[in-house]
């Protein structure tokens, strides 16, 4: 039976869960590193050697247990001239992690991106250019043998559709060019888990499928092939849902799996219910790596929003990474802490601010919510974010004064940029229009 207008409306007043947008680290909370040695899994980060100094890099020393050199280990920049080398950089990584206590992942040996001119320009036969390839594995993991615990060895070999990318190596050596750079690698370094690294594989897909075979067959050909990497760099509201089942099929596989460079981005400007939501994928990636015994770990493509390559790759989007340029950690900083088994203790709600909630206004299959967060004399906020659940199927549509999301029956609707202080003894509020079918009764509300 339908509630009537005027039953709903003497009844709505409803005390919402009023929460602190932004939580921080309680003083006894461990640092990533710790949470993720706890679950037998690794926590990095890729970093810039020459920024390894101050708060950026107390971070990178304390809270991650693996580094990945960004730049400093790829052909262009290790042997920018023909015969000429510069290490400083991938030294500096190396020297500091062990300094850290930190395991190394290099990257990368074998990729169509970041060469030399010298060598994109070349003109090769097959002969040379194998040459070339095997000399430059031997001599850049001899260079490290013992020291880094994994190489991406081959990256990104393969097109969308599952097809291999025309680069230099295929076009010149053919498909079993990847083989090759995996039995330079073990040659030159037995002890180092080798992998093979790409983008947009993290679910099932053509791609990701293509990968699988080709690791089968290197598998049934005794090919050394340790591992998968998968990237992931992804965009807010597209974490596959086949994650896990895909980490879980290369692991049936009988090789690892690393997530190798994690990052989710989403349009400008931030706002603190994507960031919500940011939060909550970072937390899904990271559990679907813990939930897969050979999923090794999981890697950040930098820790802070002050040294991610999205803004410039990718114009418009950003605020892909845990911390934001100032070095804060973010809500997606917590989701990473949260899916490793970390208790992150929140900010406590004061005990004299509330949220009410009521529909001033409802008709056919819609109706205006509106919801006041009040604080008594002696409390105050300095942000707020308000939940709750609906009971009903109700869907929240257009917000004003307010950030709000929607997943599944849980609605969260946190401050406008201009309206998170709420003043000891004041209030503010914020509104939304929804739709209902059958009955629209009150939310079942809590205080968290």
């Amino acid at each position: 039976m339908r509630p009537s207008l005027s039953g709903l409306l003497t009844g709505l007043a409803a005390v919402a869960a009023l929460i602190v947008a932004a939580p921080s680290a309680h003083a006894a909370d461990p640092p990533l590193r710790d949470l993720a040695a706890a679950k037998g899994k690794a926590i990095g980060t890729a970093v810039t050697g020459s920024k390894l100094t101050g708060t950026y890099g107390e971070i990178a020393g304390r809270e991650f247990n693996w580094l990945t050199p960004g730049n400093a280990m790829k052909w262009g920049s290790v042997e920018p001239t023909r015969g000429n080398f510069n290490w400083t950089e991938a030294d500096q990584i190396v020297d500091f992690a062990e300094a850290h206590d930190q395991d190394v992942r290099g990257h990368t040996l074998v990729w169509h991106s970041q060469n030399p001119g010298w060598l994109d320009n070349g003109t090769w036969t097959p002969a040379q250019l194998s040459q070339l390839m095997n000399d430059h594995i031997a001599l850049e993991v001899g260079r490290y043998k013992g020291r880094l615990a994994a190489w991406d060895v081959v990256n990104e070999p393969f097109n969308e559709d599952g097809t291999y990318r025309q680069t230099l190596w295929y076009n010149g050596l053919g498909a079993d060019y990847i083989a090759q750079a995996l039995t330079a690698a073990r040659a030159a370094d037995p002890a180092a888990k080798l992998y093979i690294n790409d983008y947009n594989v993290e679910g099932v897909n053509a791609k990701s499928t293509a990968l699988y075979n080709l690791v089968r067959d290197l598998k049934a050909r005794g090919v050394p092939i340790d591992g998968v990497g998968l990237q992931a760099h992804l965009i807010l509201g597209q974490v596959p849902s086949t994650l896990q089942q895909n980490i879980q099929r290369f692991a049936d596989l009988g090789v690892d799996v690393a997530i190798t460079e994690l990052d989710i981005r989403m349009q400008l400007p931030a706002t603190a219910a994507k960031l919500a939501q940011q939060r909550t994928e970072y937390d899904a990636v990271v559990k679907a790596c813990v939930a897969v015994t050979r999923c090794t770990g999981v890697t950040v493509w930098g820790f802070t929003d002050s040294d991610s390559w999205i803004p410039d790759t990718f114009p418009g989007e950003g605020a892909a990474t845990a911390y934001d340029e100032s070095y804060a950690p973010k809500p997606a900083y917590y989701g990473i802490a949260t899916a490793l088994g970390g208790t992150v203790t929140e900010p406590p709600v004061p005990t004299g601010c509330s949220a009410a909630y009521s529909v001033p206004n409802q008709w056919n299959t819609g109706f205006t919510g509106n919801v006041t967060i009040s604080c008594a004399a002696g409390s105050s906020l300095s942000s707020w974010r308000v939940t709750w659940t609906f009971g009903a199927g109700q869907r929240v549509g257009q917000a004003w004064n307010a950030n709000c999301v929607q997943t599944g029956t849980a609605v969260s609707c946190s401050n406008a940029s201009w309206n998170g202080s709420v003043p000891s003894g004041g209030s503010v509020s914020f509104g939304f229009n929804g739709t209902w079918s059958g009955s629209n009764p009150v939310p079942t509300v809590t205080l968290g």
